[in-house]
């Protein structure tokens, strides 16, 4: 599965990466060069970056669906329970 971006955050990233490299490294990075260093982190990278992000929301749901019956839980045949302990209250 290929990961693409949003036209406006692939220009957003290219130019972050523009800024990077005017900042960090000194250098300018042309618009052409920046796209191709982004297209490449999304290829080869972005892959174990979207896995490890569908790892995690895989775990978090399975502690939520763990929490389901502790969440919506009710208790089973109650009506005589109710019964008997208000028979108790009115001393009956």
């Amino acid at each position: 599965m290929a990961i693409e971006l949003a036209k406006e955050a692939r220009q957003e990233a290219i130019k972050s990466i523009e800024r990077y490299f005017q900042e960090h490294l000194d250098e300018r990075i042309g618009n052409i060069a920046a796209g191709a260093l982004l297209a490449f982190l999304l290829e080869e990278i972005g892959p174990s970056i979207y896995n490890r992000a569908v790892a995690d929301v895989q775990e978090r749901l399975g502690a939520r669906i763990a929490e389901l019956d502790i969440e919506v839980h009710e208790d089973e045949f109650g009506y005589w329970r109710k019964f008997e302990k208000d028979k108790q209250r009115r001393g009956k």
